[in-house]
């Protein structure tokens, strides 16, 4: 990110949200627009929005002091909403040129106009999370959407650390009947109605097995599917249901960037690093009006762009100093299958990746015949694999790479999965490509640019994440709809070259 001043803080609460919220706001900012200039812009625009809405109505920050009622979001949501919203009134000003072209479609959608229409009709998640007393609401989105640790976000909430489990536990049930009530008030079509009662009972016990006329409704029926991922807190689907319902566009990818930068708060591969980051005590906001402002900056500004780079990576340098970097967006749909003569070849081998029975999705994001921004149907389990990379000739070099394939979700029409090449060269862009055995389609990829020919599918990098140090791995991931089966795809290669598995 380019060295850009902040937003000025007017006191010490606002210094200490800009601390604890700025790197998140930044974050979505980066995903919503074409570069790392008019993301700083947004963000700016967006926090001073945002900041208003906060102060608005009982006059105190939410999760702070005596506004701790429900009917508002904490801080962070409200602030990604202000982002949000902002984009919008860009696009409506004519300056829609400055945002992702997948986030201008949305915004002129009837999904965008989903979360701002009556509020029978918006995600069952943001109903549910408003409905929350504001502290209990901010416990629920640190430690699920932030991915913050719970001593972390007991220190920043001011809850005794020892009893912090227990609280989200709570909150978790909490939710899980806001959620519940809120679907039932929604304006349900009579399948939907009638299969209401059963929803809750099966979501209601973790080990329960979920027929298969409901199974069926859930693959078909976004609203149904984005309600069932709330109603089961502890299926995994509940971040990325929290996520999706209240920023809407993007939600998968904000929420992959966000683990990230717990990971870098938290110290990943940096002793004493663990005390950096937006979780310090409270009392660092009145510190900041001393000088410490510019630390809080710095911090944020490094987790942030760490978030963006891939897994496993390196080249921070170079990354960090791209200004022309294109966001993590939605790439859209791709043609059927059926493409070019290179994207028929023959599949080597008959490799099957079962298809798993029983589990939740990790992610809210479009997919055929589902509403965008709804979250995924519940998954029927998870599974992971390692690609093959086809049989060896005797004469054939040595492969300077290795790719590693994980099936992270699955659910009756889609997945999600996450694909690490590690590389023997040093790379300076690079392009990884697959083929699909089934006719799997790819909707969604983040940390690359996904284009796909029948079955054959190329991942190109982005531009913050175009170095790769030798001996390093990058790292990308994507949601994909799939029918009948789902076996791990093959002839993966890096820049034409061909990976080995593993």
């Amino acid at each position: 990110m380019p060295d850009l001043p902040a937003p000025a803080p007017k006191d010490a609460t606002e210094a200490e949200l800009f601390s604890e919220c700025w790197d998140a706001v930044l974050s979505y900012a980066d995903l919503c627009t074409s570069g790392s200039l008019t993301a700083h812009q947004l963000a700016t625009e967006a926090f001073t929005l945002g900041m208003r809405e906060l102060r608005a109505g009982d006059g105190a920050v939410p999760g702070r002091g005596p506004g701790r009622r429900p009917g508002r979001l904490p801080a962070i949501p409200e602030l990604l909403t202000a982002v949000r919203n902002t984009a919008a009134g860009w696009e409506a000003g004519g300056q829609g040129h400055k945002l992702d072209p997948d986030l201008r479609l949305w915004l002129n959608s009837g999904q965008a106009a989903r979360y701002a229409g009556p509020p029978p009709g918006r995600p069952v998640a943001l109903r549910g999370l408003r409905d929350l007393q504001q502290a209990d609401a901010a416990l629920l989105w640190l430690a699920e959407v932030e991915a913050l640790p719970l001593p972390a976000v007991a220190r920043r909430l001011g809850l005794d650390p020892a009893t912090a489990a227990g609280e989200l536990e709570e909150v978790r049930g909490l939710f899980r009947g806001r959620c519940h009530r809120a679907h039932l008030d929604s304006p349900l079509e009579p399948e939907c109605r009638a299969y209401a009662r059963l929803l809750d009972a099966v979501t209601r016990s973790a080990g329960a097995e979920t027929p298969a006329d409901l199974s069926r409704h859930l693959a078909t029926c976004a609203r149904c599917a984005e309600a069932a991922a709330c109603l089961r807190p502890h299926g995994g689907g509940l971040p990325a249901a929290l996520a999706g319902g209240v920023v809407g566009w993007g939600g998968l990818a904000y929420l992959e960037r966000r683990r990230r930068a717990a990971e870098v708060r938290l110290g990943a591969g940096r002793p004493g690093a663990a005390d950096a980051g937006p979780e310090q005590p409270a009392g660092r906001g009145r510190a900041l009006r001393g000088g410490l402002l510019a630390a809080a900056v710095l911090l944020s500004a490094l987790a942030l762009g760490v978030s963006m780079m891939p897994f496993g990576g390196s080249g921070d340098d170079e990354a960090a100093a791209r200004d022309d970097r294109q966001p993590v967006a939605d790439p859209g749909t791709f043609p059927p299958p059926g493409g070019s003569p290179a994207s028929r070849e023959p599949a080597p081998g008959d490799s099957a990746s079962g298809t798993p029975a029983s589990a939740a999705p990790s992610a809210t994001a479009p997919r055929p015949r589902h509403e965008t921004g709804g979250p995924a149907p519940e998954p029927q389990g998870t599974s992971s694999g390692t690609t093959a990379a086809g049989p060896a000739r005797p004469d054939a070099p040595a492969p300077v790479c290795r790719v590693a394939y994980h099936l992270d979700n699955q659910w009756p029409d889609g997945f999600q999965a996450t694909v690490t090449v590690t590389t023997d060269e040093a790379l300076d862009g690079w392009r990884v490509a697959w083929s699909f055995r089934d006719g799997q389609q790819v909707g969604q990829m983040w940390d690359a640019t996904a284009h796909q020919d029948g079955s054959r599918v190329t991942a190109t990098a982005a531009d913050y994440d175009r170095a790769v140090a030798a001996h390093s791995s990058l790292s990308f991931g994507f949601i994909a709809s799939w029918q009948g089966r789902n076996r791990t795809p093959y002839g993966f290669t890096l820049d034409g070259k061909t990976c080995a598995a593993g």
